[in-house]
């Protein structure tokens, strides 16, 4: 079952040499930055998330831990070499 479209007239004007939109509240985009797409009579605007937007330390926490072992690995020193 898909979600209703929701549509709302908003003014266009001028801020400098380009156009703009007044998007209403209900319209609103997370983030700073969106990516604009033309099809055919359509304009697409798709937010873009920023990269900081999630700590390493969020990342990690949002990540399922695994049920496996993992294998041992034969891992000796490092050997030291003469290279002159």
């Amino acid at each position: 079952m898909s979600t209703p479209t929701v549509e709302r007239r908003a003014r266009l004007f001028r801020s400098g040499r380009n156009q703009a939109v007044r998007i209403p509240r209900e319209f609103e985009l997370p983030g700073q930055e969106v990516i604009l797409r033309k099809d055919g009579d359509r304009l697409i605007m798709e937010p873009i998330k920023p990269p900081d937007s999630m700590s390493l330390a969020e990342l990690f926490a949002s990540w399922e831990t695994l049920d496996e072992e993992f294998p041992e690995i034969d891992d000796p020193p490092v050997q030291p070499e003469d290279i002159f």
